[in-house]
């Protein structure tokens, strides 16, 4: 459920996911997206995980950054970008994402967590000026073998990009 002190804002649905609801709304001229739980869902406690997956991993410069955190929501500046199915549709040349891409990958396995997203990037990460932001952090777990390089790897070898040589 929305938290009542952001339905002043007139929040719009902007996404619907299994485990998540994205909505989005200005506040003093700003566009911010707030994530709350999928009523249908019957996953637990996604979106505390998401947030404090998030405390973390802003530290490193990854994920949406936060801006305001309670029970069952969260909110962050909404990132205007394309996703990276739209990126790779008309970048010829995605290397340099594909390499910012592995580093945070890197980051998140080095911190022992699992994003279990990375084998299926398409949707998940938004780049905005030439910048990787990744988001979905809800099914992240702590892991003694993290496999987001791994996963994303595999994601490498099936779009084809010759780009592990």
């Amino acid at each position: 459920m929305l938290p009542k002190k952001l339905l002043k804002y007139n929040p719009q649905i902007f996404a619907k996911g299994k485990r998540g609801l994205i909505y989005t709304f200005k506040k003093n001229n700003k566009l911010y997206a707030v994530k709350i739980k999928n009523p249908e869902s019957k996953a637990e406690n996604r979106i505390q995980n998401e947030i404090n997956f998030l405390k973390i991993l802003n530290k490193y410069k990854i994920g949406p950054k936060i801006i305001e955190f309670n029970e069952g929501y969260f909110y962050y500046e909404f990132i205007e970008g394309k996703t990276l199915k739209e990126f790779l549709k008309v970048n010829k040349n995605p290397e340099k994402i594909f390499g910012e891409i592995i580093r945070q990958c890197k980051i998140l396995d080095n911190l022992k967590i699992n994003k279990e997203e990375m084998h299926k990037p398409l949707k998940n990460i938004i780049i905005k000026n030439n910048k990787v932001i990744m988001l979905d952090f809800e099914r992240c777990h702590f892991t003694a073998r993290p496999k987001n390089f791994n996963q994303f790897k595999q994601f490498l070898r099936r779009t084809d990009t010759n780009l592990l040589q």
